[in-house]
C-alpha cells in the first residue's frame, strides 16, 4: 500500500490530530463512536503515530480524542437538521483536512465542498477523492475565489472543525462577513473557545504535537461578540462542546467528567450557529 507523507512541524500535521483522536476514540468508546474510516486512513500515512499514540493514551489525551470526536459529531447533527429543510443544499467543509462529515451525513442530493490548501487538498485527493456531488477545492481560506465555486440556489450550510483558531480575527471577521454577503440565508457552524481556551490549547495541544509555524490567534468570550461583526447575521446561538447535542457526561470517568466541567465553565468552548440574512 503506497503511503503518503505527513511532515512533521508544518501545518499539514494539524489534519493527523482530529484523525487520530477520531480513530482512538472509535477504539475506546465505541458505544459513543464509531468511525472505520479514521482508521483506514490513518494506514494510508506515512506518519510517527506511535509516539503520537502514547500521548492520547493518557487520561489528558484520550480527553482530547474525546473532543475532536465529539465536535465532528455535534457538526453533523447541524448538517443534517439543516439538510432536512434544505435537501439539495451545498454542505461546504472550511479547512476541511480529512475531515469525511459530508460523508456520513450524505442524503443522496445535497453536494459537499471541501476546501484547504493546495498541498492538504492534494493528499485528500488520493484519500477521500472527489465524487459526483462531492468537491475539493484547493485554495487558502482567506483569498475568497473559493466561493465562486459553490452552488447555494437551494441552501448551504458552511462548517469548521478546529480550523478557526488558527485565524487572526480581523481575518475572520472579513471572511464572516463576505460570506454572509454571498450566501444570503446560510448557516455557519463552528467550534469556538474563550482566551483561556486558547492560551491553554497553545502551551499543551500545539507545543506537545511539535507543531511550530501556526498560532491560536481567534478566542470568544461569549457568542455575542460576533452579532456586532455584520448587519447581514440573522442569529448568532451557542450550544456546549461536550453536552449540548447529546450529553456524554454520564458515559465517561470522573477525571474525564472534570474536563467537561472545565470545558464549559473554565474555557466556554461551544459549538458556535450563524444564520445568515436572507
Amino acid at each position: 500500500m503506497k503511503k503518503y507523507h505527513i511532515e512533521p512541524n508544518t501545518v499539514q500535521e494539524t489534519l493527523v490530530i482530529p484523525l487520530y483522536g477520531r480513530k482512538i476514540c472509535s477504539e475506546r468508546f465505541p458505544h459513543l463512536f464509531q468511525d472505520e474510516e479514521a482508521g483506514r486512513l490513518i494506514e494510508c500515512l506515512d506518519y510517527d503515530f506511535e509516539t503520537k499514540g502514547k500521548k492520547m493514551e493518557s487520561l489528558a489525551g484520550l480527553f482530547g480524542a474525546l473532543e475532536v470526536a465529539q465536535r465532528q459529531y455535534d457538526a453533523a447533527c447541524e448538517i443534517r437538521a439543516y439538510l432536512k429543510v434544505h435537501p439539495k443544499a451545498a454542505v461546504v467543509s472550511l479547512g476541511c483536512g480529512l475531515d469525511d462529515t459530508f460523508r456520513k451525513c450524505d442524503n443522496g442530493l445535497c453536494t459537499g465542498y471541501n476546501i484547504d490548501l493546495p498541498d492538504v487538498i492534494a493528499i485528500r485527493n488520493e484519500l477521500l477523492s472527489e465524487t459526483e456531488r462531492e468537491h475539493n477545492i484547493g485554495c487558502d481560506l482567506n483569498d475568497y475565489q473559493w466561493m465562486d465555486q459553490i452552488e447555494s440556489s437551494e441552501g448551504a450550510i458552511f462548517y469548521a472543525t478546529g480550523v478557526f483558531y488558527y485565524f487572526r480575527t480581523e481575518d475572520l471577521k472579513a471572511l464572516f462577513a463576505k460570506m454572509a454577503e454571498r450566501f444570503s440565508g446560510a448557516v455557519l457552524v463552528f467550534d469556538a473557545c474563550n482566551s483561556k481556551g486558547a492560551k491553554m490549547m497553545r502551551k499543551t495541544w500545539l507545543k506537545e504535537a511539535g507543531i511550530t509555524d501556526v498560532n491560536a490567534y481567534f478566542s470568544l468570550e461569549h457568542e455575542s461578540e460576533l452579532k456586532t461583526w455584520s448587519p447581514l447575521f440573522q442569529s448568532v446561538t451557542a450550544r456546549s462542546y461536550m453536552r449540548g447535542y447529546r450529553d456524554i457526561y454520564p458515559e465517561v470517568n470522573l477525571f474525564h467528567k472534570l474536563m467537561i466541567h472545565m470545558c464549559d465553565r473554565l474555557v466556554r468552548m461551544v459549538i458556535v450557529r450563524i444564520e445568515f440574512r436572507k
